[in-house]
Parts: structure tokens; C-alpha cells; sequence
């Protein structure tokens, strides 16, 4: 018999006392009213600790687990201060990694629904400068981006900070690792030196200290660690020979049957190998490294995210930045020696109060590790074995949605609401079978139901969107 993920309903943690309002928080009654629709009720524990301080105008240092709503955090910080009367920038946020920082704009953007004309700008690298230049030519109240490619554009003379009131370093200790300090030193340096700085972060390297020292006034600090080792998230370890890891990596799927699990490996070699070997078994398996260009790497995660792959394989440089939220598992095909690192991992799974589970293969060159990790835990590692586990046979279920792409996007003025439109209503389908819709600038990629995803190929392709002939195919391997 297999042994399932744990059912949602189930508790996994006594109940804890009801959380603050929204409500209490001064924020425009505009804001307010948005927050009520988009039924944001109850404020995270990092949220209730970090807002009342960065809206009183404070520097702020914020230490909390991916997942754990800091956007919010600061995106109602920067959007509470924003004067619309002045359209300039005003906010920039400084985020590790495209993926992240497309991310972080859109949730400013849901955010900003309080007021039509706040125009938020997410400027990366990966993508064209052009397209890049003419945006800000329009002007923007918020912009979001990557280290360099902002550097670029301020060093161009295309992104000017002299209006500047908030400057946020999100996730920074992932810019730390990625050797960002230089290129954070230089946009800094572009801001005004009276500014909120508020920085948010997953973990608290030493490197921190000195970044908050040289950038940040008399910063207040928040940091709330207990949640990466929190209730909702059941480890165990598992002994494994060297060259039995791969193969435990299918069993331990076959066994706990996750609908979406993420896998690290220590190198890009071992990624591919563990892709292959899953794939040889049925495993609907997708690799993110390095060595992909951005559209590919964008279609990975685009996928993942819509559940239309069901385990995805990273080394932890190209997973930085990665919130996939329903992440049922995290698997780790090679111990980290960094116990901070092994808790951010794992947090990726068991948010919001779902349950998931962080498994963990060690080899008897691990022992060190998981001693230093036992350590930084306070408490021992759950020791289960490996031929204990039940190995189905039955070949694993295919995901069970599969990821349509249409060529056309902002740029021609593609919403959301215009692909839902044509699914329901030409297409035929109900607003039950479709799942996450991606508008980028140039593609749309939607989730639909895997038993119908050929016949809404078939009508989506003999149709029109936005008054146009639709270019479409399945992202299938």
C-alpha cells in the first residue's frame, strides 16, 4: 500500500491564535477594499511583524522562509507611499533572478488594482533591451528587476532614481550567493540617500550584516525562522549506496505518488542523468540548468507551475528564486553541507498550510552533514528505509494537466481574462478545466485539463483571439 501525501484537511499543528487584521494596518481604504477582494484577510506572521514597522517609514532587515507572503510585505509598503501626482520611479525591487522578479510584479501589480494608473515595470535580463527602452520611455511608478540588467539601464541613462522612495533587496542573500554586491553597491549608489531600504531574506549569512551596515539606517529587525522546520512539512532520510541514489529516486516517487515534487542535485551531470533514468520509467520529468536558454527555462517552469510535469529536477543555483506554490515534495538527491540551505529547500514544500513532505537521500559521505543539520534543527533525523517501501508497479499517472502555448501576449494586449474567454466560450470548455494562465510579453501558456487538452487544441487553433487567427500548440515532450 502506498503512503500518500497527507489528506489538506488534515492538521498537522495545533491551532494557533487567530491572526491580525489587514485592517489594522493605515493603508489607504482603496487598498484596503482590494485586499478584501483578493481575500487577503489574515496577515502572515511575517507580514503582522514587518508591516507596522516598514509603514512607520523604518529601515527594515526581515528574515522568513520562501513562501511566507514577504512580498506583500513590502509591496504594500512601497504601494502605501507611492505619490501618483508625481509619475515617476519611486520604488525599485531588486530580486536574484527573472523568474522571481516576474513573480514579485505581478503580485505589485493585483495589489495596485486600487488605483488604474500605478504602472509597474519588471526589467530583466534574458529578455530584449528594446521593447525594455520604450517602456521606459513611458515613464513607471514601480519598477522590478534583476541586478544587472538595472544596472544596465542606469548606466544607459534609461532608468532614472531621483525620485526614489523605497528600495527593497529581495531574497539578498541569493543576490550574496550569486555575486551580486557590486552590482547592488552601483544601484544603490543611484538612489537617493534618503530612502526606506527594506530588505527581505530566507536566510541570514554573514554577509547580510555587512550589506545591511552599508546600506540601511538604523534598520529594525524581524526574523522568523521556526516555520522552515514547521509541522506541515513531515522529513525522513533515507541510507543509500552512491550508486543506488537515482533509482531510490523513483522509488521513493512510486511510493509517496506526489502529483509535483522538486528534486535537488549537486551538479547539472546528475540533474540530467536523474531525468533520464525517470523518463526511462514514465515519469513525466523536466531538468532546470544552467545551460538553457531563457525561453526553454521560462517553458520549464511555466509547465511545472501548471502541474503539467509532474517532478522537475534543479540544482539549487537554477531553482533560486522558485516559489511553486502546491508543491506536494522535495526531494534531496544530494545532502547540501549548509543546514541554512537544506531548510530553504525544503520550505519550499508545506506552505500555507498544506502538508508536503522533504525526503532525503544520504550516503555514508553524508554522516557529517546531517549532524551539522540534526544540530541546527535541535532534534535527530527520522531514519526510514529505503526496501521498507512499497514499489508499485503500475506505471505513474501522467500529470494531469497539459500546458497550451499561444503566440501573442501583453504586447498584443493579451489578458487573462480574453484566453479564459475564448476557452469557455468558442472552445467549449468549463472554467473548471483550465488551470494557470501566463501572460508574458510575447507568449501565453495555459494549463488545461489533460482528457480535453486535444480537442481545445483543435478549437482554440480554428479560432480566433483578440479578433486574430490563433497559433497554438501543446508543450508535450
Amino acid at each position: 500500500m502506498t503512503e500518500p501525501i497527507p489528506p489538506r484537511s488534515a492538521p498537522a499543528v495545533p491551532a494557533a491564535p487567530a491572526a491580525p487584521s489587514f485592517d489594522a494596518l493605515p493603508l489607504p481604504p482603496a487598498l484596503q477594499a482590494v485586499l478584501k477582494q483578493l481575500d487577503y484577510r489574515a496577515m502572515t506572521p511575517i507580514q503582522a511583524a514587518s508591516l507596522p514597522l516598514a509603514l512607520a517609514g523604518h529601515d527594515l532587515i526581515a528574515q522568513a522562509r520562501t513562501g511566507s507572503g514577504k512580498t506583500a510585505a513590502f509591496a504594500l509598503t512601497l504601494l502605501a507611499r507611492l505619490d501618483l501626482r508625481r509619475f515617476a520611479v519611486q520604488a525599485l525591487v531588486l530580486c536574484p533572478t527573472r523568474e522571481l522578479a516576474e513573480q514579485v510584479g505581478q503580485e505589485i501589480r493585483r495589489l495596485a488594482r486600487f488605483e488604474g494608473n500605478i504602472k509597474v515595470l519588471t526589467l530583466c535580463g534574458g529578455s530584449t533591451m528594446r521593447p525594455q527602452l520604450a517602456s521606459l520611455g513611458h515613464g513607471a511608478h514601480v519598477v522590478v528587476g534583476t541586478p544587472g540588467r538595472i544596472m544596465d539601464h542606469l548606466q544607459r541613462g534609461s532608468l532614472v532614481l531621483d525620485a526614489l522612495e523605497t528600495l527593497v533587496l529581495d531574497e539578498a542573500d541569493r543576490m550574496l550567493d550569486m555575486g551580486f554586491h557590486d552590482d547592488i553597491a552601483f544601484v544603490a549608489g543611484k538612489c537617493p540617500a534618503r530612502r526606506q531600504t527594506l530588505l527581505f531574506s530566507a536566510t541570514y549569512p554573514d554577509g547580510i550584516d555587512v550589506l545591511a551596515h552599508r546600506f540601511l539606517r538604523e534598520p529594525q529587525q524581524v526574523r522568523l525562522t521556526e516555520p522552515h522546520a514547521g509541522g506541515t512539512i513531515r522529513q525522513r532520510f533515507y541510507r543509500v549506496e552512491p550508486q543506488a541514489r537515482l533509482q531510490a529516486v523513483a522509488r521513493l516517487l512510486r511510493h509517496y505518488r506526489p502529483l509535483s515534487a522538486l528534486a535537488f542535485c549537486n551538479t547539472r551531470q546528475q540533474c540530467r542523468d536523474l531525468v533520464d533514468v525517470l523518463r526511462a520509467q514514465g515519469f513525466h520529468a523536466l531538468t532546470l540548468n544552467g545551460e538553457l536558454e531563457q525561453r526553454e527555462r521560462d517553458q520549464v517552469l511555466v509547465r511545472f507551475a501548471n502541474r503539467s510535469c509532474s517532478v522537475l529536477v534543479a540544482t539549487d543555483v537554477a531553482a533560486r528564486g522558485l516559489d511553486i506554490s502546491q508543491l506536494e515534495a522535495v526531494i534531496n538527491v544530494d545532502m547540501t553541507p549548509d543546514p541554512d540551505l537544506h531548510l530553504h529547500r525544503i520550505g519550499r514544500t508545506g506552505r500555507a498550510e498544506q502538508d508536503g513532505w522533504a525526503l532525503s537521500l544520504c550516503t555514508p559521505a553524508d554522516q557529517r552533514r546531517v549532524a551539522a543539520l540534526a544540530e541546527a534543527m535541535g532534534r535527530e533525523p527520522e531514519w526510514h528505509e529505503l526496501d521498507a517501501l512499497q514499489d508499485e508497479e503500475a506505471p505513474p499517472p501522467p500529470p494531469p494537466m497539459v500546458t497550451l502555448q499561444i503566440l501573442g501576449g501583453r504586447k498584443d494586449k493579451i489578458r487573462p481574462g480574453d484566453v479564459l474567454g475564448a476557452l469557455t466560450g468558442e472552445a467549449g470548455c468549463s472554467r473548471e478545466q483550465v488551470g494557470k494562465i501566463t501572460v508574458t510579453d510575447q507568449t501565453t501558456y495555459v494549463a488545461v485539463a489533460r482528457d480535453i487538452a486535444p480537442e481545445l487544441l483543435r478549437r482554440l487553433a480554428a479560432g480566433r483571439l483578440k479578433g486574430k487567427p490563433v497559433k497554438v500548440r501543446a508543450l508535450e515532450e
